[in-house]
């Protein structure tokens, strides 16, 4: 017999991060900590309102992707192309610092908290794994964040949302070496081979969308526009993760790229805000909340979790902002830029379960890794909202 018990999660996932969203501007904090604190509160941790299991589950959490795709989605349609020209350098080196110092800083806490004999292979690998679940960086908390405060243009937001990408790539290209020498399976050079194919054809992309510019703008402000960019847009993240093995919400981002220079691109991202504000990311920011699970937290565990929340916290903030400063950004912007990348999000949940399949990763070590996501990723649109405090506009890229 069919359930119908999704709609009844829906409607309450839908007043609640709408409620604490109000409230959480009220008192002069972005609705998204609002949406995530309903998460939290209707899930397993709290009131156990809500679960992810069974079909009812997998209808909440297919939303929630199609929510995140519709974020990153429009995130890219309000990108200005010209400021990633301008700071594509700055974000390479944000991104590649940004992942070095989480993966030695994972590890050394690791090694450090359970004594890890260095001459034991095996135990090494699940130290170095650690520092590989820290490298991943989750933006669309930050997108929405940013968004709020009127900042995703200009160089800072630009400057995250193209370390962000980048990050996703890296992360991939760490994972898939770390992995490898664990699971000989897995072959780097292949990985290599089909990220580099994938740029060939997001490059190919590019290049025929802006050939059909003068046709895609002479359609003006039709609804058969906005139809066909979300298809797009859906068709590249399925390409990316099916073929290629990069995140769906990294195709989402570059479709949005592709036609963010079009004349009637404003009135896409429009449309596409919609039924994505109205729907689709509020399924997704609750459900985030709604994975946090405290099952297995033994007294030795949540000694490691504070431990593991201090290290992603820092790395991400001193790596991604050290980054910044080598590319002349002032000490406030660079601030600013490694704030913005410190939520983990989905990313790191994704990494954690390949290091579990991989038998990197214990099931004790789920609990913490969970709560460094679901506290970073709260934490992030907080300490953004303090960083940003100021509202003048920042300067253009030089």
């Amino acid at each position: 017999m069919e359930s119908y018990e999704f709609l009844l999660f829906l409607a309450i996932i839908l007043i609640s991060t709408k409620v604490l969203g109000l409230f959480s501007r009220k008192v002069h904090m972005p609705a998204v900590v609002g949406a995530l604190a309903a998460g939290i509160i209707l899930g397993p941790s709290v009131l156990k309102l809500i679960t992810l299991d069974g079909t009812n589950g997998v209808y909440l959490e297919i939303t929630a992707e199609i929510g995140v795709i519709f974020l990153m989605f429009s995130a890219g349609l309000e990108t200005d192309l010209k400021e990633i020209k301008a700071n594509a350098l700055a974000s390479f080196i944000v991104a590649l610092i940004g992942v070095i110092v989480p993966l030695i800083g994972g590890f050394l806490g690791y090694a450090l908290y359970f004594h890890t004999d260095f001459t034991d292979y095996q135990e090494v690998l699940k130290s170095v794994f650690i520092g590989v679940v820290l490298t991943a960086t989750s933006v669309s908390i930050t997108v929405e964040t940013l968004r709020e405060l009127g900042r995703l243009k200009g160089r800072v937001g630009t400057t995250i949302l193209g370390a962000a990408v980048i990050d996703d790539i890296l992360g991939i290209i760490v994972l898939t070496i770390v992995t490898s020498l664990k699971d000989t399976s897995v072959n780097p050079v292949t990985v290599m081979v089909k990220i580099v194919l994938y740029f060939i054809v997001i490059g190919i992309l590019f290049f025929l969308v802006s050939k059909c510019k003068p046709l895609i703008e002479s359609e003006g402000q039709k609804r058969r526009v906005t139809v066909f960019a979300l298809a797009f847009c859906f068709l590249l993240s399925y390409i990316s993760e099916k073929f290629f093995g990069i995140a769906d919400i990294t195709g989402a981002y570059f479709a949005g790229l592709m036609l963010c220079s079009m004349k009637n691109g404003e009135y896409v991202k429009d449309r596409i805000n919609f039924p994505s504000y109205l729907f689709f990311s509020p399924v997704f920011f609750a459900s985030i909340g709604i994975k946090t699970s405290l099952d297995g937290m033994t007294g030795s565990m949540v000694g490691f979790t504070i431990i593991l929340l201090g290290i992603a916290l820092l790395t991400k903030v001193i790596g991604c902002g050290l980054g910044a400063k080598f590319c002349r950004y002032t000490n406030k912007e660079a601030l600013q830029i490694g704030v913005g990348m410190i939520s983990r999000g989905e990313v790191a949940l994704i990494v954690a379960q390949k290091g579990y399949q991989c038998g990197m990763l214990d099931d004790r070590f789920f609990a913490p890794i969970v709560l460094v996501v679901i506290v970073t990723t709260l934490i992030t649109p907080i300490l953004l909202k303090l960083v940003m405090h100021d509202k003048q506009s920042e300067q253009p890229a030089a």
